[in-house]
Order: C-alpha cells, then sequence, then structure tokens
C-alpha cells in the first residue's frame, strides 16, 4: 500500500525569502474513532511520548485506586501534566507522596533543571539542586506510584513489564484500536507505546466522545479530560502552550503536547480528537498547527492573544526589530 507522504504545513520567512519550513501529519477524528479530516500520512507509527498521559492515567481512575487513594480533581489534571517545575507543581507532587506516606526517592523519573525561570532563579541563588519533583513529569509519575500501591506492585514501576505497565498497554491499545508497533523508554523512564497519528486521533475522539454516564472507561475518560480543561496551569505552566490555549477556550477543550512535536487535543462539545506531528521535532510548528485547527474547528477565535503569538506570529530579534514570521504553508488548510 502506498502511504501519503509529510505534508509541508508552516513556514518560516525572512526578508522575504523562505529560511525554513516543517513538514507533518495531522488527524482529526470523531467520537468514534472516523477519520473527519486528514493531512499528511494517518499511518504514520510515531511514538506518542507525553501527549498521551491521560491514557496512561486511565488505570489509575478507572481502577478506583484514584478514588482509594481520595485524589482530587487537581491531582488527576496533574497526573496527565508536563509542567513547568514552578513552585505550584512542586508543592503538589510534594504534598501528594507525603499523603501516600511517600517521597521522592520513591520517583523513578530523574530530575532536570525546571523549565520556569522563577524556580529556576530560587534554585540558583539558594544552591539547591533540582529535585525529581522538579521533573515536568513527576505528577505522572504520582499517579504511577498511587496507582502501584493499589495493585501492591514492586518498585520498579516503569519497567515495561511490570504489572502497571502493562495496564498502561491494555488501554493504550483499547483506546487507540491498534496492536501497539513497540516501545520506547521515554525521557522519564517510562515505557511508551507507538501508534498511528490516526490511532492516537482515534483514541482522543473517543475522549472527546465520553459522557461520563457509561462504563467506567468512559467515565474516566470523561473525568480525566474535564479535570485538564478545569486546571490548565497544572498540564503546563502560565506560559505554556497547552495552558495558554486551554484558557483562551475557557476550559471547553483539553490540550497536551509531548516531546518531538507530539499535540493532540480532546473537543468534547463537538466530539473530535486531534493528533498532530511534525516531523522535525520543530514545536513552533506542532504550536501552529494546533492553533490553526482549533480555530478551524470553531472552538478558538484566531485573533486571541494566545493564538496570534502562535499563528502566523512575527518575529523580532533581541531590539524588538521584526525579522520574519511564521505562517501556514500554501496548500496546508486551503491556503
Amino acid at each position: 500500500m502506498m502511504h501519503r507522504q509529510a505534508l509541508t504545513m508552516v513556514e518560516t520567512w525572512r526578508g522575504g525569502l523562505l529560511e525554513s519550513y516543517h513538514a507533518g501529519h495531522a488527524v482529526i477524528c470523531d467520537e468514534k474513532g472516523a477519520i473527519v479530516e486528514s493531512w499528511g500520512n494517518p499511518d504514520q507509527v510515531i511514538f506518542p511520548r507525553s501527549s498521551c498521559k491521560m491514557i496512561q492515567a486511565l488505570p489509575l481512575v478507572e481502577s478506583g485506586a484514584a478514588d482509594a487513594a481520595g485524589l482530587t480533581e487537581a491531582q488527576l489534571a496533574f497526573a496527565c501534566a508536563s509542567h513547568h517545575g514552578q513552585a505550584l507543581h512542586v508543592k503538589m507532587a510534594a504534598s501528594w507522596l507525603e499523603g501516600l506516606g511517600m517521597g521522592e526517592a520513591d520517583l523513578r523519573c530523574g530530575s532536570h533543571e525546571p523549565s520556569d525561570r522563577v524556580e529556576r532563579d530560587r534554585l540558583i541563588r539558594s544552591g539547591e539542586r533540582p529535585c525529581q519533583y522538579h521533573n515536568n513529569c513527576s505528577g505522572k509519575h504520582s499517579g504511577f506510584l498511587t496507582m502501584n500501591r493499589h495493585i501492591k506492585g514492586h518498585s520498579e514501576y516503569v519497567d515495561h513489564d511490570h504489572p502497571l505497565q502493562v495496564m498502561v498497554k491494555s488501554a493504550f491499545e483499547e483506546t487507540t484500536g491498534e496492536d501497539s508497533a513497540g516501545w520506547g523508554v521515554d525521557g522519564c523512564s517510562a515505557p511508551n507505546f507507538a501508534t498511528s497519528i490516526q490511532g492516537l486521533a482515534r483514541a482522543m475522539g473517543r475522549f472527546a466522545g465520553a459522557t461520563g454516564g457509561g462504563d467506567r472507561r468512559d467515565q474516566a475518560m470523561n473525568r480525566l479530560t474535564r479535570a485538564m480543561a478545569q486546571f490548565p496551569e497544572l498540564v503546563a505552566g502560565d506560559t505554556g502552550t497547552d495552558t495558554e490555549l486551554m484558557r483562551a477556550m475557557d476550559g471547553k477543550v483539553s490540550i497536551k503536547g509531548g516531546a518531538e512535536a507530539v499535540h493532540i487535543a480532546i473537543l468534547p462539545q463537538i466530539k473530535r480528537g486531534i493528533a498532530i506531528k511534525i516531523v522535525d521535532g520543530g514545536y513552533r510548528a506542532s504550536d501552529a498547527v494546533m492553533t490553526a485547527l482549533l480555530v478551524r474547528l470553531g472552538a478558538l477565535d484566531a485573533n486571541h492573544p494566545y493564538a496570534k503569538k502562535r499563528l502566523n506570529a512575527v518575529q523580532t530579534n533581541w531590539r524588538g526589530k521584526e525579522t520574519g514570521i511564521v505562517t501556514l504553508a500554501p496548500g496546508f488548510l486551503g491556503r
């Protein structure tokens, strides 16, 4: 079968000349998993990276582990986060594990410098080193530890054959509607299961169609989607694309980005799911494409400051002088 190639979606212009371009794939699915629109190759197999954290959190909710631990909706949103390591994120991770009778040493995500400048500068001034609470995936791992305690699993919960990760893989394959083509180790050491762009969009469409009145899977999908939209500041951070766009849409849409320019959106009001992958891993392109598709679906006002920041965005240098523009490529979205 001949597969379509990646489509040029975003271009960068400087001085009236094309300087760079980004190609990718994008799929929009309905609540039944059928493709509504697609660009590039829907069958392209990818690692979803952190864009699938709500799928990884499904066993936590549908097993009853979340309720048994008394988790709040804010904590469920945090379980789906790739946060910036702001003070509120670090405090939430620490208090969550403290409530479980655990601590930072129980995490298996590793530590890195926070992307939040305020917290980064505080650490530098105080001579402190970042810890695992600062890891952008500490919320997901707090959810993993909660689930692991519930099933009484061994401490190395990120092993790909750990009972917890076996449950995650099952949820992943069931929601994407595909057997995973393989797995790789993610940045936070957890296994990341591969799927097609269509499979990822199919899963997001199913999340979008969840009403909360169905079976355990439906209820868990609905609850996680609502939690993310309700607490956008926990999903990324005050300057993050996911947080800003969710705020711009008043909590009507849930958005989640992942490493290497993967991006998803869940739109419950119109029962649509979006999945995007930019081939070269460029975030400026995935941000622009996500913004454009949300505008196309009527979910986002193209004139909102957070939309204009990412779509047809004027580039400036350190002196504030205009240098160029990042814009959608001709031929994409009917341009």
